[in-house]
């Protein structure tokens, strides 16, 4: 699956981010560049990318090799989370209904 966010963080503090979550499930880096990470573990394999885009944003794009909604997925979409929360500490989530 394909799964992408648009950060606020730098492409650098994204990948601090990353490197700390992914390490926590389990994850091991095969391959690292200055803005990629490729992870491997029990919960199948991922590849983690970063670039600045438009600006001000950091464009995330994490591709897992897992099909529908896995255990890896449901983490990246946590992921997603954390870096939104680390970008706006005070936003507060509630149903939109």
């Amino acid at each position: 699956m394909r799964h992408f966010y648009r950060s606020h963080g730098t492409p650098a503090e994204v990948l601090v981010v990353a490197d700390r979550f992914f390490a926590e499930l389990g994850l091991t880096q095969a391959a690292t560049t200055a803005r990629t990470r490729q992870l491997t573990g029990s919960l199948g394999a991922l590849k983690l990318s970063v670039r600045a885009e438009g600006g001000h944003y950091t464009f995330v794009e994490a591709v897992t090799d897992q099909i529908g909604e896995s255990r890896l997925d449901r983490n990246v979409k946590r992921f997603f989370v954390l870096l939104h929360r680390a970008d706006d500490p005070s936003h507060a989530l509630e149903a939109a209904y």
